[in-house]
């Protein structure tokens, strides 16, 4: 580590912000943590104070019955830490109340930005481009091989599907925080206003963003509607359950699943998946690269997923970087 950035330290289990005695998405219970936003790879329970966007923090409370120690944060508030470092949370487009964090200390800038992505999305607000001396970055589809398509072009592959067989559904899998709410926002913005159904595992997030003001459209649950009644609908549910038993119960569906990974075949075959839906809340090769490029940090620390690549990308650039080797951080919400 460059010694004029040493007042942060990463660790296995997150990014020790020293002076402050703080830590940012840490793995384990900590005394004092900064959360970037709510899926389980970045947000735990257990710790002593627990900073935060409050949507943020309303998502730990559903998911994890925690909110012990919370301290909400808006957009733009910089919060004063112990040892003289400011942090401030900037919007990092991920999901609802997803925030980049900025560490400001001895006149040095180091931006951690969590989980982001760079395109449009209705459920949350968009990234922002924050300059820093450090950039701290994720690298989940940092390889050339992973260009995210438009999302409209997703969305018409699936209500495509939809009017090809309007005696059958299509059951989408999507992820409880974030995708499923984006998928169905992205329908209404296309112009699909019927009612959506859902596995009852998806409800209460769908009425948490709701709540937050996220207009998501008519939604039913599955198990109030009888079988036949289910033809010519969309139905989201949990990855999961696409092909358990739960999925009998509907009209010879159409299997889907809207994710990222759904550009490698491989894995579209091994979840059985019929119609492959490439849709990710997270930055792709170009988004990556050009984030750094628009930065334009001192150097840049890659984490949570293909850093190789990512620290070639740079090296070839004439730019700083390193790899950082943190745990516990999945795909959980890809």
């Amino acid at each position: 580590m460059s010694r004029e950035f040493g007042w942060i330290r990463p660790e296995p289990w997150g990014i020790h912000v020293v002076p402050a005695d703080c830590w940012i998405d840490p793995a384990r219970p900590v005394e004092r943590a900064l959360v970037t936003h709510g899926h389980a790879d970045h947000a735990r329970g257990g710790h002593g104070e627990t900073m935060a966007t409050a949507e943020t923090l309303a998502i730990m409370k559903l998911r994890y019955a925690t909110d012990d120690g919370a301290v909400p944060v808006a957009y733009g508030e910089t919060i004063a830490l112990p040892g003289g470092v400011a942090a401030t949370w900037v919007p990092a487009g991920h999901v609802l109340g997803s925030a980049q964090i900025l560490l400001e200390h001895a006149g040095e800038r180091i931006l951690v930005t969590g989980d982001f992505k760079r395109r449009p999305d209705p459920t949350c607000a968009p990234f922002e481009i924050t300059p820093c001396d450090v950039l701290v970055t994720e690298a989940t589809f940092g390889l050339p091989v992973f260009r995210h398509p438009p999302v409209e072009h997703e969305i018409a592959k699936l209500t495509g599907a939809l009017a090809d067989n309007p005696e059958r559904c299509v059951l989408v899998g999507a992820y409880a925080l974030g995708k499923a709410q984006r998928l169905i926002a992205e329908l209404r913005r296309a112009g699909h206003s019927d009612t959506i159904y859902l596995h009852g595992a998806m409800e209460k997030m769908c009425r948490l963003y709701e709540e937050h003001g996220v207009d998501l459209g008519d939604l039913a649950l599955v198990s109030d509607v009888k079988k036949p009644n289910l033809a010519g609908t969309i139905v989201v549910c949990p990855p999961s359950a696409l092909n358990d038993r739960w999925s009998r119960r509907l009209p010879e569906p159409i299997t889907a699943m809207a994710s990222g990974w759904m550009r490698v075949r491989q894995r579209a075959r091994q979840r059985m998946v019929e119609l492959p839906l490439v849709i990710s809340d997270h930055a792709d090769w170009d988004e990556l690269t050009r984030t750094v490029s628009e930065v334009d940090p001192v150097e840049t620390w890659i984490t949570h997923g293909r850093e190789e690549a990512m620290l070639r990308w740079c090296q070839l650039n004439q730019r700083r970087a390193r790899a950082l080797a943190l745990v516990g951080y999945e795909d959980e919400d890809d």
